[in-house]
């Protein structure tokens, strides 16, 4: 099924006709500016966990400070952060969808600098855990929010490009973790370990900072029957101020009108996620897009990379951290392009190239670490190494470039925080499972641990070619009822477009 195919374009007809670039456009320029850190700085947290994880592994202080921790306990040490993020789910659609976006941003933000401090005075291998359960437990609540927030407030042209932008954003925190673990690797000192640990609170501390020049997103108002803001919001940011506004009146009308249909009858709990063929099939996207984006070969580099370079023979701390902060750059290079070109190709086609490419880049992994095993060639490590910078391009095109924005245009208003909740379970528990079982895995095995990698992403590929659908070039509320049938659509459809005659008719009159 085509994207928006019986919905009406209204909105996206006249978002095209605008031709006015949005840095010509002092309010909405203002807006997305200080959207980076209040928002997309969410995902500088993650990022930057996850490298510190992998660069204080090399740091001779914090093996000794933990006893060398290997296997099941080294494997519990960086899932824990992702343990936090599961005991959190359950609670944030319900501060989301009651409170707003912006008070689960603050929310997050506030665990999150709890939970660096205690990393950073951790006297033991549980504090530290601990620690890293309640730095987890604070990033759902910011991620979910944020992500809503970015494309509930975004002008339509630019959306799916800062919703990308959002998931990027995570290699400049992991860029910042790699290079200030590479600076701290030979202080002779806790403080090698512990400076990266303090670190990690200050997205946190940015994003409070700034969450107070950010507007409530203005879908959240008009459910919650606040239309006159929600409507001065569209004004001001999506009309540049100018009452007068078709666009913005149009809509307004369109979101209003879309937010009440998907309310009728219904109660947003989560029964009624899984009430109708539609919800359900959302659902299944929302598991797959969890778990496809964690076990696609991601975490082994992530988290696990001194172990990679370990089996090809590069055993140097210094080398170490070095190979981690080249690909963290070149990763952040190549996502933020691959965000910035996302309204230029389909999804599904973003997809598939994604799914077919670290398929191509595992087997060469594989090979040459099996390669690198029998001979101990320095050319096998060579394409090991190679292979591990190849492996970016294709991972951010389709995982990183289109998680939140196509999540974002699968589900509708009423249970897009309960939707993209349930996509941040599902991956924070595949996370969990592959960050415990990964140093296992790879001790035990060595090599032939990858050829698991090589069997999943292959089903990946099936399941994302026959169950993904295409979602570009509409509006979000032209999206509401992707799969509720032709029948609905129509019908929908017509109401919708009743609705934005009506409220555009009386705007007029107003006006």
């Amino acid at each position: 099924m085509v994207a928006g195919e019986t919905a009406d374009p209204i909105v996206s007809r006249l978002v095209e006709q605008d031709k006015v670039a949005w840095y010509n456009k002092p309010n909405l320029r203002n807006l997305y500016f200080v959207m980076i850190p209040a928002c997309l700085g969410v995902e500088w947290t993650s990022g930057f966990d996850s490298s510190m994880m992998n660069g204080i592994q090399t740091i001779q202080f914090w093996q000794e400070y933990f006893d060398s921790p290997d296997k099941a306990r080294l494997g519990f040490m960086s899932a824990s952060y992702s343990l936090g993020c599961i005991l959190a789910l359950p609670f944030v659609p319900m501060v989301n969808d009651h409170y707003g976006r912006r008070m689960s941003i603050i929310l997050g933000s506030v665990i999150m600098i709890v939970g660096s401090v205690l990393q950073t005075a951790s006297q033991n291998f549980a504090m530290f855990v601990i620690a890293r359960i309640i730095l987890g437990f604070g990033i759902p609540f910011a991620i979910v929010a944020a992500s809503s927030l970015i494309g509930e407030l975004s002008y339509p042209k630019e959306r799916a490009v800062l919703t990308s932008l959002f998931n990027s954003s995570w290699f400049v925190g992991a860029i910042v973790a790699a290079g200030v673990t590479y600076g701290t690797f030979e202080m002779q000192n806790t403080w090698s370990w512990r400076i990266p640990s303090v670190l990690q609170c200050v997205p946190s501390f940015l994003q409070l900072m700034f969450i107070w020049w950010i507007p409530e997103s203005p879908r959240f108002l008009i459910s919650k029957d606040r239309h006159e803001e929600a409507r001065a919001i569209l004004i001001k940011y999506h009309a540049e101020g100018d009452e007068n506004s078709e666009l913005a009146a149009t809509e307004f009308a369109q979101i209003q009108a879309t937010i009440k249909l998907e309310l009728e009858g219904k109660k947003m709990t989560w029964r009624q996620y899984f009430t109708s063929p539609g919800n359900r099939r959302r659902a299944a996207l929302a598991l797959c897009i969890g778990v496809f984006t964690q076990w696609s070969g991601n975490n082994p580099l992530s988290f696990y990379l001194k172990k990679i370079l370990d089996q090809v023979g590069i055993k140097d701390g210094k080398r170490q951290n070095l190979v981690n902060l080249g690909m963290t750059c070149w990763s952040w290079v190549n996502g933020t392009c691959m965000a910035l070109a996302v309204f230029k190709f389909k999804r599904r086609q973003m997809y598939m190239t994604c799914i077919a490419g670290i398929l191509c880049v595992y087997i060469i992994l594989t090979v040459s670490s099996a390669r690198y095993a029998a001979t101990q060639s320095t050319a096998a490590g060579v394409v090991t190494v190679t292979a591990i910078f190849l492996y970016s391009p294709f991972y951010n095109m389709g995982f990183n470039a289109l998680t939140y924005t196509y999540l974002v245009e699968i589900f509708p208003y009423t249970i897009r925080s309960k939707g993209i909740t349930m996509q941040q379970w599902w991956g924070r528990a595949a996370t969990f499972i592959n960050t415990f079982v990964n140093p296992i895995g790879m001790d035990n095995i060595g090599w032939r641990y990858y050829i698991w990698y090589c069997c999943w992403i292959t089903v990946e590929g099936f399941v994302i070619y026959l169950f993904f659908p295409e979602t570009a070039g509409r509006t979000l509320e032209e999206l509401s009822f992707l799969f509720e049938g032709e029948e609905i659509n129509a019908e929908v459809a017509a109401k919708v477009v009743k609705q934005v005659e009506h409220e555009h008719h009386e705007t007029v009159q107003k006006v």
